[in-house]
């Protein structure tokens, strides 16, 4: 309740504070491409339920249905020049301070994810990140931001998500919901401005973030450039065994006791 009270009260300081520089995106934005100022997605939040998240529009309004949930960097001829500066700096993030006044999300926590991605994609260990509230950061979109987007192709841009990118960005937030503290939020904050500060400096290459090393799992290392597509099935392989794996582990240990 009190953490509920404070984000709310920060997020509703932030969006007085920033008022001036919403008011010029949302004007840069008519001026760049017909259609609504906010994209309105459709996300999985608490329980697998479903929210709406809010986000400066980036892309120009006449897409065919069919186009692909993911954007494939700086080269998706979707995005307006204008929305790529947007991307660039996640300013375009900044309306899920709404989301964040309204109690659906959280300054840090995983990433909301679309339908599609939860209900094809996501193992039942992957399923525990719904166990707290998404946020604006957590060190998977961080990872995701400073590394992931470089893997995403523009051949298929969801298959490379799911394959080289998705597996990883859960497992670090997996870290962050079983660690989950004041202190960590605060570094992440921390760190989130920081890496955002290196973009806007033109710094492009960034360490993995310390997360990794705590992942029992083959696959983020698997996923990293220049890995091998073998070394990937076989670490994805074992990514989607682990529920089973884990499944028959209890069970015999319940026969054991039994």
């Amino acid at each position: 309740m009190v953490k509920r009270f404070v984000e709310s009260s920060l997020a509703l300081a932030a969006l007085i504070a920033l008022s001036p520089v919403l008011f010029l995106v949302a004007v840069g934005i008519r001026l760049s491409s017909r259609g609504p100022i906010f994209y309105r997605a459709d996300r999985v939040w608490l329980d697998n339920a479903r929210f709406t998240m809010l986000k400066f529009r980036t892309m120009h309004t006449d897409q065919r249905a069919s186009s692909s949930r993911i954007t494939a960097g700086g080269e998706d001829p979707r995005v307006f020049p204008f929305g790529s500066f947007l991307r660039r700096l996640k300013i375009d993030e900044f309306p899920q301070l709404i989301n964040i006044l309204k109690g659906e999300m959280s300054f840090v926590g995983p990433r909301p994810e679309d339908p599609k991605f939860v209900e094809n994609n996501y193992t039942e260990e992957e399923l525990e990140t719904l166990r707290v509230l998404p946020g604006l950061t957590s060190p998977g979109s961080l990872y995701y931001y400073t590394h992931g987007e470089s893997l995403i192709t523009t051949a298929d841009p969801e298959k490379s998500y799911v394959e080289k990118v998705l597996p990883t960005k859960l497992a670090l937030d997996l870290v962050y919901v079983h660690e989950a503290s004041t202190l960590y939020d605060l570094r992440l904050v921390i760190q989130t401005i920081w890496v955002l500060s290196c973009v806007l400096a033109g710094r492009t290459n960034f360490p993995e973030p310390r997360e990794m090393k705590k992942l029992a799992m083959p696959s983020p290392v698997a996923v990293l450039p220049g890995a091998g597509q073998g070394e990937f099935q076989s670490a994805e392989s074992d990514r989607r065994s682990r529920p089973q794996v884990r499944k028959a582990a209890v069970y015999e240990n319940e026969l054991a006791n039994s």
